[in-house]
C-alpha cells in the first residue's frame, strides 16, 4: 500500500468491520500498529472490556493509544513508518458533541463548539495521514447505532461523506465481508 494511504470503513454494528480492518492493518508492513481507541471507560464494566481489547492487542504487537477526546493530542506518538487504525469516529464523536454533558453544558449546545472540534478533526485526519503509511479509519453507519439524536446522525453523516472524499478507499462491511464502494 502507497504510503499516506486513507482508507474509510463503515459497517453496522456487529458486522465485523473492526476486525476486517485491524487485518489491513496486520497486511502492511509497518514499524509498528497503532490503534487509536475512542473508547470511554465511564463505568466498571466498560473499564474492564477497555482492558480486555487492549491487552488483547497488545499479545498481537499493538500500540494502542486511548484517545476518546481531542484526537489530536496522539499525533506525537504516530511515527512516519506506522499503520494506524481509528476505531471508531462514532465513539468519538458521541464524546465530543456531547462532552460537557455532566456539567449540563454539552458542546452540541455550545455556539461554534462542534464547528471547531469539526476543523481540528479535518486537520488531525490530514496530519495522521501525511504522517502513515496507512491510516484506517473505522465508523457505524449513520443510522444503525444506538444514539438516535438526530443532530448526532448529521455530524456523523458530515463526518462520514468528508472521509469518503477524502479517502483513497472506502468499504462498507457486513458479516465479516468488505465491498468496496470507492
Amino acid at each position: 500500500m502507497a504510503a499516506g494511504q486513507l482508507i474509510f470503513v463503515s459497517g453496522g454494528v456487529r458486522s465485523g468491520k473492526s476486525a476486517w480492518a485491524e487485518g489491513l492493518i496486520r497486511e502492511t508492513p509497518a514499524k509498528k500498529k497503532v490503534y487509536l481507541a475512542s473508547g470511554w471507560a465511564n463505568d466498571t464494566e466498560m473499564a474492564e472490556r477497555i482492558q480486555r481489547h487492549r491487552d488483547d492487542r497488545k499479545e498481537h504487537g499493538w500500540h494502542t493509544i486511548e484517545q476518546p477526546l481531542q484526537l489530536e493530542r496522539a499525533v506525537p506518538e504516530i511515527a512516519p513508518e506506522d499503520a494506524v487504525l481509528w476505531d471508531c469516529a462514532t465513539t468519538w464523536l458521541a464524546n465530543e458533541l456531547y462532552e460537557g454533558w455532566e456539567q449540563g453544558n454539552p458542546c452540541v449546545e455550545r455556539p461554534d463548539c462542534m464547528e471547531q472540534k469539526w476543523a481540528e478533526l479535518q486537520k488531525t485526519v490530514e496530519q495522521i495521514r501525511n504522517r502513515t503509511k496507512l491510516f484506517v479509519i473505522v465508523s457505524n453507519e449513520v443510522l444503525d447505532d444506538f444514539i438516535r439524536d438526530r443532530t448526532y446522525q448529521q455530524w456523523l453523516g458530515r463526518i462520514h461523506l468528508w472521509l469518503v472524499v477524502q479517502s483513497d478507499q472506502a468499504y462498507e462491511v457486513e458479516n465479516g465481508v468488505a465491498y468496496r464502494r470507492k
